[in-house]
């Protein structure tokens, strides 16, 4: 019974994370986490959350692969990539616990104060600043683990339709989790558990990011714009508590 109950808390997890993430493109971790914390210990979830979210990422870019800008992307993974070192750094050197609430708090305040701000119209990105942005992308997401909280909120700032947004920040965040994953293979940070555990989870990960996709198809820009600004809220706030 233990085994039968532990497959579904298992499935129901990741089946909401891939759904959100599907829709939203981001905040995996955030929605699986909430469960899987409660069921697993860290060093468990932690490793089966990143590899779950790199397969959702691979779903979503292989769906979305017509929209995404890769040009545009890659100054945004180049960026990221630089920041991904100094954040590691930082994560053994000082103290991060007071930067993720610190930030946690910023993203918060942000999104529930653009959620009551009317919609800027569609717009488009400044040239020239994608590498930069990438770079806090990447420093952040090694601190806090959302990567795509950065772009995101610029695309937010500049009305950014959501066909674009999808196509320029998904290729990032998957650049970001595929090497955060990779150096937690160089450090042996993954057991057979967690690879039994992705197996066992698999199907509930591609219904959920199928379903996900279909409702980021069929969702207009308003709401769109809602969810992502509800993710960024209930992400930010769970870096507080």
């Amino acid at each position: 019974m233990a085994d039968v109950t532990s497959f579904l808390v298992l499935s129901a997890a990741v089946f909401c994370g891939a759904f959100v993430s599907g829709l939203a493109g981001f905040a995996f971790s955030a929605i699986a986490g909430a469960i899987l914390l409660h069921a697993m210990s860290p060093t468990e979830a932690v490793p089966l959350m990143m590899a779950c979210s790199v397969g959702v990422q691979a779903a979503n870019l292989w769906a979305l692969r017509h929209n995404i800008q890769w040009k545009q992307s890659l100054s945004l993974i180049a960026g990221g990539l630089l920041g991904v070192p100094l954040a590691l750094w930082l994560l053994h050197n000082t103290d991060s616990r007071t930067f993720r609430e610190g930030f946690g708090l910023l993203v918060a305040f942000y999104a529930g104060y653009m959620l009551f701000r009317p919609a800027i119209g569609y717009g488009r990105l400044p040239e020239g600043r994608n590498a930069l942005v990438g770079f806090g992308g990447g420093l952040i997401g090694g601190l806090t683990a959302m990567p795509g909280a950065l772009p995101t909120i610029w695309c937010d700032m500049h009305g950014v339709p959501k066909q674009q947004q999808r196509g320029l920040v998904q290729p990032f965040i998957a650049a970001m989790q595929i090497s955060a994953l990779v150096m937690m293979l160089l450090h042996r940070d993954l057991s057979m558990k967690v690879a039994y555990d992705v197996v066992l989870g698999a199907p509930a990960l591609l219904a959920g990011s199928w379903l996900g996709i279909f409702a980021f198809r069929n969702i207009d820009e308003a709401n769109f714009r809602r969810v992502i600004l509800g993710l960024l809220l209930v992400s930010g706030l769970l870096l507080v508590v």
